[in-house]
């Protein structure tokens, strides 16, 4: 008999976390045709010149990838699977 499974439960919101609305004006603001071709932080830096703070870089990134808009774009090097030569010697001095 093992333990009994454990009780999962959904993490409550942040109480000052962003509403849907606006998560979405964040989102509106990020596909502006304006800043289409600027990473987050330069538009923050960009709105931060004029006078405006809507919030911070690291959450314009949370939205992004709650939204599926943001991957990670640098080539990442994949390892190929590697298989450890196997030596045989049938006879005695073949190895």
């Amino acid at each position: 008999m093992g333990a009994p499974a454990a009780i999962v439960k959904p993490r409550p919101r942040p109480g000052r976390g962003f509403s849907d609305a606006q998560q979405h004006m964040v989102l509106d603001l990020l596909h502006a045709p304006r800043f289409a071709d600027q990473a987050p932080a330069e538009i923050y830096a960009t709105l931060l010149d004029e006078g405006v703070y809507r919030c911070s870089i690291r959450t314009m990134y949370r939205i992004l990838d709650a939204n599926t808009e943001f991957r990670e774009r640098r080539a990442q090097l994949r390892h190929p699977a590697y298989s450890k030569p196997e030596l045989l010697a049938e006879e005695p001095n073949q190895v």
